[in-house]
């Protein structure tokens, strides 16, 4: 990490400087902690707390590190950087014994001893000591209505938690760094671990089955007691299936993708105000680039892009003049809408957003109206509002949806109205992401024809002009009146189950299927549909 501080050092300085850290680290890296030779080891003077995060560029801040651990470290922050490095040791030394960390083996590598509760159950009330301690503790026992299992909510001591590899086998997964990373910028813990108890005998161990990532992270962060749901005497079948169903049939997720994007997007203004705070600029200047904003925020690279693009997405998406959204399934499951969010994030985003950070100032070409993230986020609400137009509004009946229309096809249904039938095939995925891809290519070939390059993935960020609107406009409306969507008798051989992109595109540009079925009268002619 570049330092002005480091840089204006002299040679001799800087040795001194290394020295120094050498002597009070007792001439252990700070990442691995294994030693360092100064004459034999290459090694680095880095930031602690990096700058980007607010840490101080002078001699507090620094540490002495290998070369190699420097530059491979996992965190920016070297304080998490050797958090993950412990972490990995411990991986590597069960890998010998071909299995994986769970929070077991973490509570073993950082708590020096195993205790148990001392417990004593008087009605609604549990009384209990650490290992027969002095202090005693009084909580009150509550009962869930729907279940009927009893539980506490407690904090306690990392002495008396061991892991259930019952309930839950897993290991620890490859996100635990950035749950590390996420308790370490002191970010609260919004699910507790869930542990159970057997009363007989009054003494035992919470055995954690649930939400042991988190509990791992902060046990990994140096934590001496966690808060903690205990179920008294569960069924442990009960709490088996139940976790189960929570990630097969439940398919339990946090958010969906719609979500997900607003959340970037306020993340993406949180960091543009951060960014504003951090180099002293005004409320409302906006000369920096969003390269700017990752070379600001290390280590964030990935993050930040992230957010420069859910911004572009959410800003689509949530504009109330988008037709479109109409149309759209955004939790996935429905069977009322033609298109799922999924779909709209592998087509229109993917095709049209231009996936990387801009070098440009984001006012750049503001009052012209030639800004690209604005011209591209337009003009993609605009070609959604175009479809909307010609496809979707005023012919797909929300009423009707998309329930079996193939199937009652098959079974001799002819009721079905030809323009919510030309919706919803135009809508499957396999066969928009190939047709959207022709939208694109008509206003390339327009910019290319008159001589220009090719725009590439920056093509929603060059203007586009009405003669580009007008042709995609022809190439939509000749596609939708093609009879191939309206043929009722493709509906077992073409459209009955899910096909792949590449059985459409062969369609598109032979107009048969891969098997030698003919579908269109002939392949697809960009020049004649615009014609």
């Amino acid at each position: 990490m570049s330092s002005l501080f480091l840089s204006r050092l002299r040679p001799d300085d800087h040795r001194r400087l290394s020295e120094k850290l050498h002597a009070i680290q007792h001439g252990k890296c700070f990442i691995c902690e294994g030693t360092i030779e100064l004459d034999l080891n290459g090694h680095h003077i880095d930031h602690i707390k990096p700058s980007a995060h607010g840490g101080p560029d002078d001699e507090t801040n620094f540490a002495l590190a290998h070369a190699k651990c420097n530059q491979e470290k996992l965190a920016s922050n070297l304080e998490v950087a050797r958090i993950l490095s412990r972490f990995a040791k411990l991986k590597g030394e069960l890998a010998e014994s071909n299995r994986s960390p769970n929070l077991g083996d973490v509570l073993s590598q950082h708590v020096g001893k195993s205790d148990e509760l001392h417990f004593k159950i008087e009605g609604n009330e549990i009384k209990y000591s650490i290992a027969g301690g002095v202090e005693i503790f009084c909580l009150p026992v509550f009962t869930d209505p729907l279940s009927g299992f009893r539980s506490f909510f407690a904090v306690l001591p990392l002495s008396v938690l061991a892991h259930d590899d019952r309930i839950n086998p897993r290991s620890i997964g490859p996100n635990i760094g950035r749950l590390v990373e996420e308790f370490f910028l002191k970010r609260p813990q919004l699910h507790v671990p869930l542990g159970w108890i057997r009363s007989q005998g009054g003494r035992s161990n919470v055995h954690v089955f649930d939400g042991q990532h988190k509990a791992a992270a902060q046990v990994m962060l140096g934590v001496k007691a966690l808060p903690v749901r205990v179920f008294i005497d569960p069924d442990s079948d009960t709490l088996i299936t139940t976790n189960t169903n929570a990630g097969t049939t439940l398919k339990q997720v946090a958010f969906d993708k719609s979500v997900q994007r607003s959340l970037g997007s306020s993340q993406y203004q949180d960091r543009i105000h951060r960014y504003l705070r951090d180099t002293g600029r005004q409320e409302d200047d906006q000369s920096f680039s969003e390269r700017d904003l990752v070379n600001h925020f290390k280590g964030q690279s990935r993050e930040i892009k992230r957010y420069v693009l859910d911004s572009v997405r959410h800003g689509v998406m949530s504009d109330p003049s988008n037709g479109l959204r109409e149309f759209i399934d955004f939790g996935g499951r429905g069977k009322e809408s033609p298109l799922s969010y999924s779909t709209v994030e592998k087509t229109f985003f993917s095709f049209f957003i231009h996936q990387e950070i801009l070098e440009t100032p984001l006012n750049f070409r503001l009052e012209e109206g030639e800004n690209p993230r604005v011209v591209e986020r337009e003009q993609i609400l605009g070609l959604m509002n175009l479809l909307t137009e010609e496809i979707y509004k005023e012919k797909f009946d929300l009423e009707l949806g998309t329930d079996k229309i193939e199937s009652k096809i098959q079974k001799g249904d002819r009721s079905i109205p030809h323009d919510h039938l030309r919706a919803y095939r135009m809508s499957k995925e396999e066969i928009i992401y190939n047709w959207l891809s022709y939208v694109g290519q008509v206003a390339r070939n327009y910019f290319i024809n008159l001589g220009e390059p090719d725009p590439g993935s920056r093509l929603f960020q060059k203007p586009f002009p009405t003669q580009v609107w007008i042709n995609i406009r022809k190439f939509v409306q000749r596609l939708a009146g093609m009879p191939v969507w309206v043929n009722w008798e493709l509906s077992e051989t073409v459209f009955g189950g899910k096909q792949n992109n590449s059985f459409w595109r062969s369609v598109f540009e032979t107009g048969r299927t891969p098997q030698g079925v003919e579908v269109l009268a002939k392949p697809i002619n960009l020049n004649e549909m615009i014609q």
